[in-house]
């Protein structure tokens, strides 16, 4: 049977990740605020007659690629990011043969739920 996914976590797999998760999720939210207001800064040397180099583009820049590089985190793993305010991740699992997500939000301590790859939080059952 083909997949969707390459990986399939076990709800043990997926909760011994939660930690890493945990962190991305911080560093992304904290990074996407700093990139907000280097936006804003940039927005500001973007007028007629100001200079957009120096030191604002780079750190846009690299605000850019530590973004990247936390969300190639995710990617690799075929963890699915659903909602980053909230912290939502489904990770991709097999029930009784058929591909589904673990569902998890930050808010919660555990990967208590899944739902259909198709179903969104919504359609979340109990594990």
């Amino acid at each position: 049977m083909a997949y969707e996914f390459r990986k399939h976590y076990s709800p043990d797999e997926a909760r011994a990740l939660l930690p890493r998760v945990r962190h991305w999720l911080e560093d992304l939210s904290r990074l996407r605020s700093e990139l907000e207001g280097a936006d804003q800064a940039l927005a500001r040397l973007m007028k007629p007659g100001c200079d957009a180099g120096g030191e604002e583009i780079n750190r846009w820049v690299r605000l850019l690629a530590d973004i990247r590089s936390l969300l190639w985190e995710f990617y690799k793993r075929d963890i699915r990011i659903k909602d980053l305010d909230r912290g939502l991740v489904d990770f991709p699992s097999l029930r009784a043969g058929k591909e589904v997500f673990l569902c998890w939000e930050k808010a919660e301590a555990d990967i208590q739920f899944w739902h259909d790859l198709d179903a969104g939080y919504a359609g979340r059952q109990p594990l």
